[in-house]
């Protein structure tokens, strides 16, 4: 019989057990909650660790990053409080008058910051229709361009950006790619095989997966003065995921893959059932043959598409607010502003 035992863990099982943490004093197999704020040093008054206040971290959230950067394939992660704020994180420190290319449509919260330091004369900013690598190829500036921002799959439109290409046209270019695939978890998508530099997720999504934890996943392919540049700052500016969320949201990770793949089966039974119905002019969904980037979207996930996807329904805001208004599955709002029982 060949011996087994060595065999290395799929991605799932060491979700599931939260990267094989064992507690060499007690045997605890579930990470404990570090509430200290502070650190004392040793008898030299060393540090003891890579941190000695909270702003630089604690073991629940260092427990975290280490299985999400295995999960990535990364050399190094980072937890923030908030995706926005680790998305500021790589923002703030580009340098006054950077080139940033990004898509015309992607989450709004981060499109809006760029635009507002555009304004502001901080970077400089060109845009591409997301899927659209011509349009990227275009939007570059060999030698002056220093990040190129993709999200795959787009939210709201569900576009889908092939990451190796994209990767190839911003490495051309002299810039580092970064990629929001919040869409699409590391389960599904490891960005950083595909060649991004940065892979981001708002991990208060699937990550997390319980509506309980507010958070930002950032991992990098390579360490290097750009990363110790961001971990500087998120040691400033006080934003590392604290210890409780860390525990929430390493309890989530266990059963990322098994709430993925039922999202996906979900979610494309949906698809289908409505991309034909007669009051929908149309559903935007990579998982259906149908959408343009089906085939990318095909590889790049291993045909795990996730739960997102738009409904366009036929008529005006009004008919779409009275569809949402009245599909039973989602939480309503309630019913008056004096009563909120139902």
């Amino acid at each position: 019989m060949p011996d087994r035992r060595n065999r290395p863990l799929s991605p799932s099982t060491k979700l599931a057990q939260a990267l094989r943490y064992l507690d060499q004093d007690t045997g605890a197999i579930v990470p404990p909650i570090q509430p200290s704020a502070t650190y004392a040093r040793d008898e030299d008054y060393a540090i003891r660790r890579s941190y000695m206040y909270r702003r630089d971290g604690n073991p629940t959230t260092e427990q975290a990053e280490a299985i999400i950067a295995d999960l990535e394939g990364a050399e190094d992660c980072m937890l923030f409080s908030s995706g926005m704020s680790a998305c500021m994180s790589v923002i703030d420190t580009l340098d006054t008058g950077d080139h940033v290319v990004v898509p015309e449509v992607m989450y709004h919260g981060v499109l809006q910051q760029f635009q507002r330091y555009e304004k502001l004369g901080r970077l400089k900013l060109s845009y591409y229709r997301a899927g659209d690598i011509d349009a990227l190829r275009d939007a570059c500036r060999k030698g002056e361009t220093q990040l190129v921002w993709v999200e795959s799959p787009n939210n709201p439109d569900w576009d889908v950006t092939d990451i190796a290409q994209a990767a190839e046209v911003a490495h051309a270019a002299g810039a580092k790619l970064l990629t929001d695939c919040t869409g699409t978890p590391p389960c599904a998508t490891r960005a950083l095989e595909l060649g991004a530099d940065f892979s981001f997720h708002s991990a208060t999504k699937y990550l997390n997966g319980h509506s309980d934890v507010t958070a930002g996943a950032l991992s990098v392919r390579e360490m290097g003065a750009w990363w110790e540049e961001i971990e500087g700052h998120r040691k400033l500016q006080g934003t590392v995921l604290q210890s409780f969320d860390a525990f929430l949201l390493i309890r989530g990770m266990r059963t990322l893959t098994l709430r993925y793949e039922r999202a996906t089966l979900n979610a494309l039974r949906i698809a289908t059932h409505f991309e034909g119905h007669p009051q929908v002019r149309k559903v935007l969904y990579p998982g259906l043959e149908s959408h343009p980037d089906h085939e990318i979207a095909k590889r790049q996930t291993h045909g795990m598409y996730g739960g997102m996807m738009s409904i366009i329904v036929k008529g005006d805001e009004a008919a779409a607010i009275d569809v949402a208004r009245s599909v039973g599955c989602f939480i309503p709002p309630p019913r008056s502003a004096a009563s909120r029982a139902w």
